[in-house]
């Protein structure tokens, strides 16, 4: 068994195809993501992943409307998504396949 800190990730990923992981893999990518309340990410799209965020404690805003603890979020691939923390937010980001720069500003 090997034991491994999220603190030496990046950005709260640990599992997809890059480095540092803990399971390199082309499958899929797997974070933890912290946000302090009033943080942003600008509106993007991925062409290739379909990412899944679980908001695991906290609240939200994507496209306009709020989610709470427990909401999970399908984004396909060619929809267009942003995010603002409304709280202090924990989320679980899951994005199939793992594909580098599968992220382009809208």
């Amino acid at each position: 068994m090997q034991v491994h800190k999220l603190a030496d990730m990046k950005g709260g990923w640990f599992v997809g195809d890059f480095a540092p992981s803990v399971l390199r893999t082309p499958a899929a990518e797997v974070a933890v993501k912290t946000y302090a309340a009033g943080a942003t990410e600008a509106r993007h799209v991925h062409r290739v992943a379909h990412e899944l965020t679980l908001v695991l404690g906290g609240e939200v805003r994507m496209n306009g409307a709020r989610y709470v603890s427990g909401d999970i979020l399908l984004i396909e691939p060619g929809d267009s998504t942003d995010f603002e923390a409304l709280t202090d937010v924990t989320t679980v980001v899951v994005k199939v396949p793992s594909v580098a720069g599968d992220k382009y500003p809208c």
